[in-house]
């Protein structure tokens, strides 16, 4: 998927991260931008500008970055605790250390108790748990999530989304956030950037209030109606006003 003219700042101060969501309709190069930040893309570089993090070019994958992809990515062959320990493991931490950091993450995802599962033996929910908690366990400063919760059952994405929250405003890590649903994007989002494409492209940037309830509750909310209708309107404008 090719890009262009995409162009945006975001500060990553510490204590201090954002929750920025990519919003826009299948094949608009969300996923693409997302790879490109996280440098998973070391053989297609940008035919021209460049992507920094932290004033450097990304040049491939770092520490300061992870990613959770829509598609369960658990190591087959590990339990869950092991799935958790896997990039400690990679950081060099010592068993003791990878052990105590790994249940604790477990714990802060709800796994308690299937500590020692495979992921044979899990939900698609429980699953992106552990896919979660492998992520964040290694603290990155920038989380890249791509549609993490794109293939769950709405009662099981609704909970997944107030769990992320929880756990974004505990770590505080930059976070971007690629979704095709608006009302993802609305409730998640510090900020929505609105994708186009193909080319794919950047169309607008739209600041958002942050809601204190839950998804569920949220959406009862006149304001928060609001907001998932102009995003709504945003969306159907660019695409009307494209195609002509």
């Amino acid at each position: 998927m090719a890009l262009r003219d995409v162009s945006f700042v975001v500060e990553n101060l510490p204590d201090c991260g954002e929750f920025i969501c990519l919003l826009g309709p299948s094949g608009c190069g969300k996923s693409t931008l997302l790879r490109l930040i996280a440098g998973l893309e070391p053989h297609f570089p940008p035919s021209s500008g460049e992507v920094l993090v932290g004033g450097k070019s990304v040049a491939g994958p770092g520490a300061d970055r992870a990613m959770v992809f829509q598609d369960y990515t658990s190591y087959p062959n590990r339990t869950v605790l092991k799935n958790v320990e896997f990039g400690l493991e990679i950081q060099g931490k010592p068993k003791a250390e990878r052990r105590e950091i790994a249940n604790s993450w477990i714990t802060k995802v709800g796994l308690q108790g299937h500590e020692n599962k495979y992921p044979y033996e899990l939900s698609g929910g429980m699953k992106q748990r552990v896919a979660i908690a492998r992520t964040l366990a290694v603290r990155p400063s920038i989380v890249l999530m791509d549609e993490p919760f794109g293939a769950l059952d709405p009662e099981t994405r609704y909970a997944m989304q107030e769990l992320l929250i929880d756990l974004w405003k505990e770590m505080q890590s930059t976070v971007f956030f690629v979704t095709h649903s608006i009302t993802e994007a609305a409730y998640l989002g510090d900020r929505v950037y609105l994708m186009h494409g193909p080319p794919g492209r950047l169309v607008e940037e739209i600041k958002l209030p942050r809601p204190e309830e839950s998804p569920l509750e949220v959406e009862s909310r006149a304001d928060f109606r609001e907001v998932v209708a102009l995003l709504k309107s945003k969306i159907h404008g660019k695409s009307e006003t494209t195609d002509r």
